[in-house]
């Protein structure tokens, strides 16, 4: 049967999307899917951080199931109370200066909305962005993407105004945090001085925690410094949590662990639990400023997709305050790991949402050994993600309402793949 999938792909779906393994996925239920074979696998790649709840969790699929049953669509034509019900379930676990919202269908679509806001509303047209970032891959989102340059390779020229500024990287420049925010901050003030003027940027557009860039955290006294600094010059603070939202690094979102006021805040993954809905939030005074009409969707914010939204959250509450205690297993489990074997060369992140950078000879990026380890993993029955630039980091993202024993059998599985690479 996994052959025959792969022969009908390689037909009639288009190559320029890549897959990270052949095996055909039948059926899933919380941490676990199960492949044509009868073969379970734990999933720890959680769609790319979107199964927050895992598979098939009861109250989203029964809200998902109760929708169905009413109507499935009707634009911006008709008023219907899904799209309401979203928007307060967000406005309840959302910073206090996000009180109104936008819904989409991805988080690429929101990246692009949250800039036509900023672009609109302050009548400026730079936009800073931070080299590592990922935004998404339409022409807009890809022109602010720099956690991989062939993301961008063959598209220029891509939209203008956009200025590219460096994000701490401390592990990889081999300094300290506190060494690494003081460069970042210095090229940012460089650029300020030399290349675009304050008062003609309309946004900084930053993920707290860069995720495909390499599972990079900035640090608290990074993002205050960033604040500061909008607030100076009448700058926006477009804050990207499309995949740190909704409990993954240990809070609702990265904003309240490290308490920075966002003017914009950008959603999506996670927040329909695998159905396809992003989101902006903002506050009534900035949102009031963006004339009607002047954007819009046909599909974003569709009732069934509001519903799993609503749904998410609901389930959400139970769940993300033992994010923080599943945090710190797992944080502890990895440096154990880290003493263990030469291969890894740091551990980084906040709550379930962990990078584990591997090396060979100290510093330098092994490729190799994220393949090693990704396809023995897959053998034993898991499933993860790499990420980086250079493809060598495991991103490791497991349901939030994992349990330790499975957490501890993905952690064991990673273990023995280190161990069998380095024999």
């Amino acid at each position: 049967m996994a052959d025959n999938i792969v022969a009908r792909y390689k037909n009639i779906i288009a190559p320029v999307i890549t897959w990270d393994s052949e095996i055909e996925i039948v059926s899933g239920e919380g941490s676990w899917l199960t492949g044509a074979d009868g073969k379970k696998y734990l999933d720890f790649s959680t769609g790319i951080a979107v199964s927050g709840l895992g598979h098939q969790p009861p109250h989203v699929k029964a809200a998902i199931q109760d929708q169905l049953d009413k109507f499935w669509h009707v634009g911006g034509v008709f008023r219907y109370d899904p799209l309401v019900r979203a928007a307060e379930r967000l406005d309840e676990i959302t910073p206090p200066s996000i009180d109104m919202f936008f819904f989409m269908n991805s988080g690429a679509e929101a990246v692009e909305a949250s800039v036509k806001l900023a672009r609109k509303t302050t009548g400026r047209q730079g936009i800073v962005a931070f080299r590592g970032g990922f935004h998404g891959r339409t022409m807009g989102a890809v022109s602010y993407t720099t956690s991989k340059a062939k993301y961008r390779q063959g598209y220029h020229p891509l939209v203008g105004s956009v200025f590219i500024t460096p994000f701490p990287h401390p592990y990889r420049w081999g300094m300290s945090q506190e060494e690494a925010n003081a460069r970042a901050l210095s090229e940012l003030e460089l650029m300020l001085k030399h290349e675009i003027t304050p008062g003609e940027i309309a946004a900084f557009l930053v993920e707290p925690l860069q995720g495909e860039g390499g599972y990079y955290p900035a640090s608290q006294e990074f993002m205050r410094a960033l604040r500061a600094i909008c607030d100076e010059h009448g700058i926006l603070l477009i804050l990207d949590e499309v995949q740190t939202g909704f409990g993954r690094t240990g809070d609702w979102f990265t904003s309240l662990v490290y308490d920075v006021r966002p003017d914009v805040l950008v959603m999506g993954k996670a927040i329909a639990n695998g159905l396809p809905l992003s989101a902006l939030g903002a506050s009534r005074e900035l949102l009031a400023q963006w004339p009607p009409g002047s954007h819009g969707t046909t599909f974003g914010g569709n009732p069934i997709c509001c519903a799993a939204a609503a749904a998410t959250v609901e389930t959400l509450h139970d769940v993300v305050p033992h994010v923080p205690k599943l945090s710190d297993h797992a944080f502890g489990r990895f440096e154990e790991l880290k003493n263990a074997h030469r291969t890894i060369g740091d551990v980084r992140g906040l709550g379930l949402m962990i990078g584990v950078e591997l090396v060979s000879d100290g510093r330098v990026p092994a490729p190799e050994a994220f393949t090693a380890v990704s396809s023995y993993s897959k053998e034993a029955g898991m499933f993860i993600l790499g990420c980086g630039p250079d493809g060598n980091v495991i991103r490791f993202i497991p349901p939030l309402n994992v349990s330790t024993e499975e957490l501890d059998m993905g952690i064991d599985i990673i273990d023995e793949a280190l161990t069998a690479y380095e024999s």
